[in-house]
Formats: structure tokens, sequence, C-alpha cells
């Protein structure tokens, strides 16, 4: 796969990493980004969509914080906004992270540097048709989508939110993550690249 990804000429290529939750986007992200850097330190970097969650007082205020991850608990036009950037400027630009931790994005909490060549964009709806998220996909040289099984996703879900009680982690699986995941299968658009359950890594 790595292979795929050096034959793209451009002098800035943006390659999308696509899944459902528990898939193991970040995982093969971060695997894809350190292959490409052996080769050319600085070659590769990683921006996440999970930068550009909500923050909670807002999904609060709309009611929304109990379907935090779904399509419309994201800031889809400033996550636009920065790829865009991302394509086309020649200077260092800083990219919001997301800290699990504390379920907070941390604005400025990764920089794209000016000469990398390969972002790796990781997120669930890259390849999303509804409005607004579908104009994400023109700005994708290339795209990567795991494929894994909804029992496996459900066993790695749950295994995720296990420090939760048992009835919330049940919740937040049945009644988010799996939705969210059968609704992008649903509603995306084709990948490029399939990475089928068998070779799919854990999430990470």
């Amino acid at each position: 796969m790595p292979g795929h990804i050096r034959q793209l000429d451009g002098a800035r290529n943006l390659i999308a990493v696509v899944g459902a939750p528990g898939s193991g986007k970040s995982r093969l992200a971060r695997e894809l980004c350190t292959a490409l850097n052996e080769d050319a330190p600085g070659a590769a970097a990683i921006v996440a969509m999970d930068g550009f969650h909500l923050d909670n007082d807002t999904l609060d205020a709309r009611g929304m914080r109990h379907i935090k991850g779904a399509p419309e608990t994201f800031d889809v036009a400033g996550f636009i906004d920065l790829l865009q950037k991302i394509r086309t400027a020649g200077t260092e630009i800083p990219v919001p992270t997301f800290d699990r931790s504390i379920d907070a994005v941390v604005p400025g909490g990764a920089r794209i540097a000016a000469g990398t060549r390969f972002v790796l964009v990781e997120g669930n709806y890259l390849l999303l048709t509804r409005p607004g998220w579908h104009d994400l996909f023109p700005l994708f040289d290339l795209s990567i989508r795991i494929d894994v099984a909804e029992a496996e996703l459900r066993r790695r879900l749950l295994r995720r939110w296990r420090d939760l009680p048992e009835a919330e982690a049940l919740r937040k699986v049945e009644e988010n993550d799996l939705p969210n995941g059968r609704m992008l299968r649903a509603e995306s658009r084709a990948a490029d690249l399939v990475v089928r359950v068998e070779d799919a890594p854990p999430p990470g």
C-alpha cells in the first residue's frame, strides 16, 4: 500500500483513510506514515477528522452530546477549509488534534511542514455523499477504506468503551457507533483501495 502512495507525483498529495468507528483507521494511518517517512524523513504527516469535533458545550447547547461522533457533530466546513489550505500552502500549517482522554480538541496539536508530500487524512466520513461532506471527495488524490465485519467492530468498540458503565458502553456502541458505521457504508463513495477485515489492523 505505501507503494500506491509513492506513485502519486504531486508536490502535495492528500490520501483519505476511511472506515467505521473501531475499524483501525488511526493505526493504519500511523503505519503508513511511518513507512513513508522511513524512505524520506518528513515526507508524510497525518490529519485526523477528530480534530474537528464540535466542543461539548456546543453539543450540549444543541442537545447532541449523546450522538457525538455522528456527521452533524463535526465542523465539516472548518475541516474542508483546512484541507484546502493544506493542498496549496507552501508554509507550515498547524492542525487541530483530538485528545480522547479529556474528550476535547487540542488546537494546533500537530503541524504539517512545508515540505510534506503525503498528508494522510483519517476519519469516518471522508467519502460521505451527504451535503457538506461530499465537498471533501475532490480534495483527495487517493482513498483507502478499511472494511471490517460488524461483529468484529462491535467487539472492538466494546473494548474501546470498557471503562464506562456497561449500560453506557452498550448504548454508545449499539445506538451511535454501529449505526454510524452502517450509514457510512450505505452513503459513501467507493474507495480506490479496500483493506478487507482479515488484513485490517486493530484500532489504536
